[in-house]
């Protein structure tokens, strides 16, 4: 998870995350693929609190807020304000997109 605070994370790449999320906790309980167990049941036996996205999301959050805070280079960066033509085709997504439909209106 180093340098996961400037991942975009798209609903594509978010399934995968959760997916093999619950893939490395079935292999640390040893759960075999022929068991037929819930991933309800799986999270319970692990006592698994806090996803794998709720982290990265939460430390993207930590540091957009250093990064505003400084107002520099990241401050740029982050907010996608600079000088210039936008580039043909669908516009790619920012991190303050990303953040914006994490945390809600």
């Amino acid at each position: 998870m180093y340098g996961c605070e400037a991942w975009t994370i798209s609903k594509q790449i978010q399934n995968k995350l959760e997916a093999t999320e619950m893939w490395f906790l079935r292999r640390m309980l040893r759960i075999l693929w022929t068991a037929k167990k819930t991933n309800e049941r799986v999270l319970n036996e692990a006592n698994k609190r806090r996803s794998l996205v709720r982290t990265i999301r939460k430390r993207q959050a930590t540091f957009l807020g250093h990064a505003m805070r400084r107002g520099k280079l990241e401050h740029l960066v982050t907010t996608g304000k600079f000088e210039g033509k936008r580039s043909r085709g669908r516009q790619r997504e920012k991190i303050m997109d990303g953040l914006a439909t994490w945390l809600g209106p």
